[in-house]
């Protein structure tokens, strides 16, 4: 298949869902590499097609919220160890943690997207990070870090910030 229809392929199949699609599963689909996949992307998104990369896959990136999601950011602090304690108090409150933004003294803003919305979500996260030895962003700031935060309604949010804050895990600066 010719690379330009290949890419036009790839689009059409991000355009269908709203759910990631990981590059193995688009390689397979279309008989290429993983790596074919990548560059692929990295060639779309220099025409404008904002695509962004989750732990989940590839998914577009709209400017819309068509569901009228109730969406804040919030600032958080805490050790390595209470990352599994912060996002399962967001999730098991009815939010969804869509990213994690740090502020990089020399790079400014770095965020990566989590689209983290059970429990599940959050285990598998935290199994990713362990098998691929990385680092989380927030290793970069000294733990403080914000997210950003989709739930049903102002309600739930509040729930959620009682929540962490009862934790310890907001910041507090």
């Amino acid at each position: 298949m010719e690379p330009i229809k290949r890419r036009n392929k790839i689009v059409a199949a991000l355009q269908k869902t709203k759910t990631p699609i990981s590059a193995s599963v688009l390689a397979k689909k279309l008989a290429v590499s993983r790596q074919i996949i990548v560059g692929d992307v990295a060639l779309i998104r220099a025409t404008g097609i904002d695509i962004t990369a989750t732990p989940k896959g590839y998914v577009l990136t709209s400017e819309e919220s068509p569901d009228n999601r109730y969406i804040r950011k919030i600032a958080c602090a805490h050790q390595l160890d209470e990352t599994q304690k912060e996002l399962y108090a967001i999730v098991d409150n009815g939010g969804e943690i869509i990213d994690v933004i740090v502020e990089h003294p020399v790079y400014g803003e770095i965020k990566g997207q989590l689209n983290i919305s059970s429990r599940h979500d959050v285990d598998q996260f935290l199994q990713k990070m362990i098998r691929s030895k990385a680092n989380l962003l927030s290793d970069l700031t000294k733990g403080i870090h914000l997210h950003t935060i989709a739930c049903k309604d102002e309600f739930i949010f509040n729930r959620i910030i009682q929540q962490l804050s009862d934790e310890n895990v907001l910041y507090q600066d």
